[in-house]
């Protein structure tokens, strides 16, 4: 079994970890594409202009806390 040491928070955002885990994850890399570009659509279509801004928001949000939730659950 490896042992995988747990990044914290703090490290997990940094670009550099962020490219590491989207490189090593290539399915999960293609599913946030996906989520960036189309949740605004999804908010746009269910509440409008205000929608949209808030799928943009949660869009990056998912981008960004993916590979911490992802390893913090350990898969």
């Amino acid at each position: 079994m490896l042992f995988r040491p747990k990044l914290s928070f703090a490290e997990s955002l940094t670009s550099e970890q962020r490219q590491i885990f989207y490189e090593g994850h290539r399915s999960l890399a293609i599913l946030m594409i996906l989520v960036v570009l189309l949740f605004p659509f999804a908010g746009l279509y269910v509440t409008g202009l205000l929608g949209a801004g808030l799928g943009v928001l949660m869009s990056l949000v998912a981008y960004y806390l993916m590979p911490y939730v992802w390893l913090t659950l350990g898969r």
